[in-house]
């Protein structure tokens, strides 16, 4: 079983991941069951942030050849809660959303 943990965003806020998000996650994305590490690495330490269009962040980690890892979450000022999580090779769609960190 997977305790309730998270880690801090590039912003400083403390991002929650819930056993319940996560097992919801590895339902719908069996592929990411072992890489929960990674998941929580991805918020921590993303290769770039992207704003969604809800509001939403989208930190996306490079985790093989052509390969990322998009973990989708929401922070507030002090608190904030993994969405979801999906690996894809279609990073080039999101690129086109603006990206929020690094800030260039």
């Amino acid at each position: 079983m997977v305790k309730q943990t998270g880690m801090v965003s590039v912003f400083g806020v403390w991002i929650r991941l819930p056993e319940e998000r996560w097992r919801h996650i590895v339902r719908e994305h069996p592929e990411l069951e072992a890489v929960f590490e990674q998941v929580l690495t991805a918020v921590g330490s993303p290769d770039k942030v992207l704003a969604g269009n809800y509001g939403e962040l989208l930190a996306i980690k490079e985790v093989g050849s052509g390969k990322f890892l998009v973990v989708v979450y929401k922070e507030s000022v002090d608190d904030g809660f993994v969405i979801t999580a999906f690996i894809t090779s279609r990073v080039r769609q999101l690129e086109k959303k603006v990206i929020v960190w690094p800030k260039k």
